[in-house]
């Protein structure tokens, strides 16, 4: 009957804690009593309106008056309990508001704490410091990323000039060597051993005049 009553309040009193739940735990209990209370009172006014219709009946009409006013008074208690319960019904719906305010109160305490707690990390100071921490640690890194890279491109630079001068190098020497093969068809024996020959073998100059033959008759 207690769990039928707070469902017709519209909550059950295992919803409520420490103070509001013995509230609605004693509301509900009180709204009880007066819904069983008015169930009695109706059974007797049944009762009642029966005997009334056989004492009516029987022509017993002082009898009958005695049993009219013993129903006015029934039916003016059962109307007394019923405001009792629109009361009860009041009061249960105010406490159940005044439970909803007071949880909304406090989760904007504990939001409050919690903001607090936010703003005091969220410090404008530390927070610009932190900024400019950042600003400076990220210029340093994009400056040893490009450092490095710079490196890596000169390395490779150097490899591939590296290369490149090697090769003009035995270019130009080709070309060197054509041209002395021309010079030297072209000078007197005399000069092949002048100073531009000196320290040269015997063996040496022997290839180089068939190189020159080779020159001379392709």
């Amino acid at each position: 009957m207690g769990r039928k009553v707070g469902l017709e309040l519209g909550v059950y009193s295992t919803f409520y804690d420490n103070a509001v739940a013995l509230s609605w735990n004693k509301m509900v209990l009180v709204f009880w009593g007066i819904e069983k209370e008015i169930g009695a009172l109706q059974l007797e006014e049944k009762k009642l309106v029966a005997e009334i219709k056989r004492t009516a009946k029987t022509g017993n009409e002082a009898a009958t008056k005695i049993l009219a006013r013993q129903l006015v008074r029934l039916r003016q208690q059962i109307a007394n309990l019923q405001g009792s319960r629109a009361q009860m019904r009041g009061i249960a719906t105010h406490t159940q508001a005044m439970h909803a305010q007071t949880s909304v109160a406090a989760g904007m305490k504990s939001a409050s704490k919690a903001m607090s707690a936010m703003n005091k990390q969220m410090n404008p100071v530390k927070q610009a410091k932190v900024i400019r921490e950042f600003q400076k640690q990220s210029a340093q890194m994009d400056m040893t990323t490009e450092m490095i890279s710079d490196a890596i491109d000169d390395a490779l630079d150097d490899d591939e000039a590296e290369e490149e001068t090697e090769d003009l190098t035995n270019q130009v020497l080709d070309e060197i060597g054509v041209d002395v093969a021309s010079q030297l068809s072209t000078a007197p024996k005399g000069r092949i051993a002048s100073k531009n020959t000196e320290g040269v073998s015997s063996s040496g100059i022997d290839e180089l005049e068939k190189r020159l033959a080779a020159l001379r008759n392709p």
